[in-house]
């Protein structure tokens, strides 16, 4: 037992004008049904910029009832209840809205409800039948999607998930928020959801709620930030738990089984071997030597990353560490190689985990940048040629002509959308101002900006951790550009072998498209090596493109991607031997170390 028996938090951001009010009716309502010295009223301020720092360290000197928990930096609604609950003394966490929208004869209730044993969690509501409410009708309508969805997809049985007025047990409660990853809004949903799943005695009751102050909808938080914070649960509790390497495996074998089966019905199969038998197979073999040349540069690259945060390895080792983490990728599904590399670079030279993941990360971020960069750049040198981009398939592909000038002019809109992102990075590496959150708080004033402005500025900041240093910068960015054109110029050497006739600035226009969208269709971790995947997203941009046949484009993208992943799995094969290394333990202990990581960010 703790020294308190109830702790009630107040999440406070610029709350100079009414936290004291606040504070003084809270301690009020408490003391008519509590035992004096039983509870303490904890204001959680949140790196507020106002007076409210200022007014919560005098009350709290002025009523030792009265407790100041301070956040320098902006925690989230979420993160500032966690830390204050974490520091509070009460057998009985409570927190509410500072605004009092929720009448504070409830309190009571709300209180003894859990305090009395017979619930760990009791939540006020505002929908359940007898609850009394008014509300904007475009707050309503948001608030009644919000959760019927909730509802729906997290198989919640209740009325309300977001009324700001909730007790918990103690113990329940810091049981529960470890595994609580959102931070502003959404948390209070969160936490309802798992202690449904946790099999914790809930009571949900009606009260009478008045809306104070701007209940205007937001935009990012209730339509983009709510929405995918819900698929996100639903994917972490109703999904991923029943995926296992077996279910992948084979709902993977059999997209790919489905989709050979519906091709089938568009084209011949044995024209496609036939296609296949008819390639020449000396320039087959230069396709073969063209791929091998980019290995070496993934070593050099991958030398260079690790450079910028402070190690340094000799290029022969880590090729092998690259060959190995793709080699899982085509072995095992959901590209559970990725995190291979960094239990290699763990085991064989030291360098810790969270090094090893940064690592990742950012050659990751430099491949997407590459593959977008490379299609806008050539989008741009088409035109400035004088070359009819959007003629690209017209004459020849008939019907196929609309769809054909579509994709080129998408292709080259995100390559320039990428072309300008790079730059602004750059530009910005070395500047203190967060040009992120002040661009995204244009969008939205609510806090939950944060949350989305936090998944932008990690991208960023990948790469700016390169970009810092110019000299970095262009060498990675070089050797990225050096990487993907041999992957391109590996399939421009499969057409060859298939006799593909075409211009020149076309054959290489399509190649890149056609490459860079196979590879990033093999993203979607539907089967192992993204067998099927890339073979289908490769065929479909080369019949939309250009006149050539579905047989011919099918046989290319099989034998292209055939090379490649062959290339991978002897030089993985190889390197494990040489290394000594499991590549069934490597990924079996590279997931254990993937979920600590994201634990601890």
């Amino acid at each position: 037992m703790t020294n308190r028996e109830v702790s009630v938090v107040l999440p406070a951001y610029n709350e100079a004008d009414t936290i004291e009010h606040t504070v003084e009716v809270t301690l009020s309502t408490l003391a008519d049904f509590l035992p004096a010295g039983s509870f303490e009223v904890i204001v959680a301020e949140d790196g507020c910029d106002d007076r409210t720092p200022e007014i919560a360290d005098r009350m709290a000197a002025e009523d030792e009832r009265v407790r100041h928990v301070h956040s320098d930096d902006r925690l989230g609604r979420g993160g500032a209840l966690e830390q204050a609950f974490r520091e509070s003394h009460g057998d009985v966490l409570v927190y509410f809205d500072t605004d009092l929208a929720t009448d504070m004869r409830h309190l009571e209730e709300l209180v003894e409800s859990v305090r009395s044993g017979e619930y760990a969690v009791a939540t006020g509501s505002r929908r359940v039948p007898g609850s009394e409410q008014e509300r904007d009708p475009e707050r309503g309508v948001a608030s009644t999607g919000f959760n019927a969805l909730v509802r729906l997809f997290l198989r919640s049985p209740m009325y309300d998930h977001q009324c700001g007025f909730k007790a918990f047990d103690r113990e329940a409660l810091l049981a529960l928020v470890d595994d609580v990853e959102d931070d502003h809004w959404f948390w209070d949903t969160e936490v309802l959801v798992r202690a449904q799943r946790a099999g914790y005695e809930i009571k949900e009751f009606p009260v009478e709620w008045e809306p104070r102050g701007d209940t205007t909808v937001d935009l990012v938080r209730d339509i983009f930030g709510m929405g995918s914070q819900i698929l996100r649960l639903w994917w972490q509790l109703g999904v991923r738990p029943r995926i296992d390497r077996r279910v992948t495996m084979a709902a993977g074998t059999l997209l790919v089984v489905a989709a050979l089966a519906l091709m089938t019905v568009y084209l011949d199969p044995r024209a496609v071997l036939a296609e296949m038998r008819n390639a020449d197979p000396a320039l087959i073999a230069a396709a073969t030597v063209v791929y091998l040349l980019s290995w070496p540069l993934r070593g050099l690259r991958y030398r260079d990353i690790l450079a910028e945060l402070g190690y340094r390895e000799r290029v022969g080792f880590l090729t092998g560490a690259v060959f190995i983490s793709q080699t899982g990728n085509l072995v095992f599904p959901a590209r559970a190689g990725d995190a291979v590399r960094a239990y290699i670079v763990k085991a064989r030279r030291g360098i810790p985990y969270p090094s090893g993941f940064a690592s990742l990360a950012i050659e990751r971020v430099f491949d997407l940048l590459t593959i977008a960069a490379m299609a806008g750049a050539t989008f741009l040198a088409l035109a400035a040629a004088g070359v009819d981009v959007t003629a690209i398939g017209t004459a020849e592909a008939g019907d196929t002509g609309a769809s054909g000038r579509t994709a080129v002019l998408v292709a080259g809109g995100v390559g320039v959308a990428a072309v300008a992102a790079v730059a602004v990075i750059v530009a910005t590496a070395r500047s203190d101002r967060n040009l992120v959150r002040a661009t995204l708080g244009r969008v939205s004033s609510d806090s939950y900006v944060d949350y989305v402005a936090g998944i932008v500025e990690r991208f960023a900041g990948d790469v700016q951790t390169v970009a810092r240093d110019r000299r970095a910068f262009a060498v990675v960015g070089a050797s990225s550009l050096a990487i993907w054109g041999l992957d391109v110029a590996t399939a421009l050497v499969v057409f060859a072998a298939f006799g593909v006739d075409l211009a020149l600035w076309e054959l290489v226009a399509v190649g890149f498209f056609a490459v860079s969208v196979g590879n990033l269709a093999k993203v979607l971790p539907l089967s192992p090596g993204g067998v099927g995947l890339y073979e289908g997203a490769f065929t479909l941009i080369v019949f939309v493109l250009t006149p050539v046949g579905t047989s011919v484009a099918l046989a290319a993208a099989i034998v292209d991607h055939a090379i490649k992943n062959i290339v991978t799995v002897v030089g993985g094969v190889a390197s494990t031997l040489l290394f000594n290394v499991s590549l069934t333990e490597a990924v079996e202990e590279s997931r254990e170390v993937d979920g600590e990581a994201a634990v601890r960010e």
